[in-house]
């Protein structure tokens, strides 16, 4: 008897011991006044929990983005350029796109597989006209005339007749992936067009004959039959990460080169003092993928009307090196960049520049770092725990006053029953 009264004795104790440290004790219902502000008080005590972990949610669950700038200690693998220019007063067989170091020496557009240049007549209302590569919709074949038409629509408003169709389809079905170069081109590099061989050819230094009956030649339009025409111009080529420039510049000496027809005296005379005028649209130039946030650049659409017949409109941009880190772990590496622009008037016969467009390029040594993230679940439970609490306290002190002051009791009167206070 003694072993077991001594076991409840110390039971008993100990229960008692913890009953102290209750920081939560219950207060009966007898001992409570409900009144009506209590109530007022208690609905909108929930409503504020509820906005209050609303907003916790969203703010710890929404991805936030920093950024971090530093010196960038590697130089670039490479630099991919897509652009879309519009030169409305520049008949396509006139205009050259050529790429040159910082010593002014041509380099390579890296035309393969994956990098192209396209240009495309345009009327005199500015509408394209004419055909384009299959390359340009992604490899896609046409099988029929409605879906030919809707592509053509889809891909530059192009206008095609019924009777052009088939012809379009011929000319696309000859088209191959890479086209030879005939050895003046590196090791890998593509010449699809005629241009392309052009420009091959003329970076290394060599001589053609009777370039036009290459394939590739056999329908290039001359000038002539380009008058009162413009050209669209849009690709994406591999340039140097050294720095340089890619320029769109109308001669006719891209045009006669490889023909049977020469410069006379008279011809150089008359060229060298040709005006043109070289008023553009940038459609687009992106220097990489684009980023979130970060949709479109600052040359997109941009209008430059030109009235100098002898002007070089030249972009000085500065590309800086951007990696963007997803918060699933992709990485992107791109670039963003910007831009001054210069008017520059050239003298006839002076040798010191071309009327075109000049965009002038050259790296910057910083390289920006963006990385997504999020607070979660820990700062979203703490941030509730507090505001619920706080809640929870400036209401209790509300009620208390409201309560004393009904009762003339001022803030030390007793609270309601809606926060649990004694009656």
């Amino acid at each position: 008897m003694n072993g077991i009264g001594s076991s409840k004795s110390s039971g008993g104790g100990l229960a008692d011991r913890l009953k102290r440290m209750d920081a939560h004790s219950s207060v009966s219902d007898d001992f409570l006044i409900r009144t009506a502000q209590g109530a007022i008080l208690s609905v909108l005590t929930v409503l504020a929990i509820t906005y209050f972990t609303y907003s916790e949610y969203i703010f710890n669950f929404a991805h936030t983005v920093k950024d971090t700038v530093h010196i960038n200690a590697t130089a670039p693998a490479g630099l991919q350029v897509e652009f879309d220019v519009t030169l409305p007063k520049i008949p396509c067989a006139l205009l050259s796109i050529d790429a040159a170091d910082p010593s002014g020496q041509p380099q390579s557009l890296h035309i393969d597989t994956h990098h192209r240049v396209w240009k495309h007549r345009l009327d005199e209302n500015g509408r394209p006209k004419g055909k384009r590569s299959r390359f340009e919709f992604g490899n896609t074949m046409t099988k029929d005339v409605d879906h030919e038409k809707e592509v053509m629509d889809k891909y530059g408003h192009l206008v095609i007749e019924e009777e052009d169709v088939d012809a379009a389809r011929e000319m696309r079905d000859s088209e191959v992936e890479c086209g030879p170069c005939y050895g003046a081109g590196e090791d890998g590099e593509c010449c699809n067009t005629c241009d392309d061989i052009k420009r091959a050819y003329r970076r290394a230094g060599w001589q053609v004959k009777d370039i036009e009956k290459m394939p590739v030649c056999y329908h290039q339009a001359a000038s002539v039959d380009e008058e009162n025409e413009g050209c669209n111009v849009h690709g994406i080529v591999a340039l140097s990460t050294g720095g340089g420039n890619l320029h769109l510049a109308p001669n006719r000496e891209m045009e006669k080169f490889g023909t049977h027809k020469q410069f006379s005296f008279i011809d150089m005379l008359l060229n060298t003092f040709e005006s043109f005028n070289v008023s553009h649209t940038v459609n687009m130039l992106h220097f990489g993928e684009e980023i979130p946030g970060n949709s479109g650049s600052q040359l997109d659409g941009q209008v430059r009307n030109i009235k100098d017949a002898y002007g070089m409109y030249q972009y000085y941009i500065t590309i800086v090196p951007t990696m963007y880190k997803f918060l699933d772990g992709r990485v992107t590496e791109t670039n963003q960049f910007h831009v001054t622009e210069h008017m520059r008037h050239v003298n006839p016969g002076s040798g010191r520049g071309l009327p075109g467009v000049f965009f002038f390029y050259e790296f910057s040594p910083l390289h920006v770092v963006f990385e997504e993230s999020r607070r979660g679940w820990t700062h979203f439970f703490t941030g509730v725990c507090a505001a619920v609490g706080g809640v929870f306290t400036v209401m209790g002190i509300f009620d208390r006053i409201i309560f004393g002051a009904g009762k003339g009791g001022g803030i030390g009167g007793q609270g309601s029953g809606g926060f649990g206070s004694l009656g």
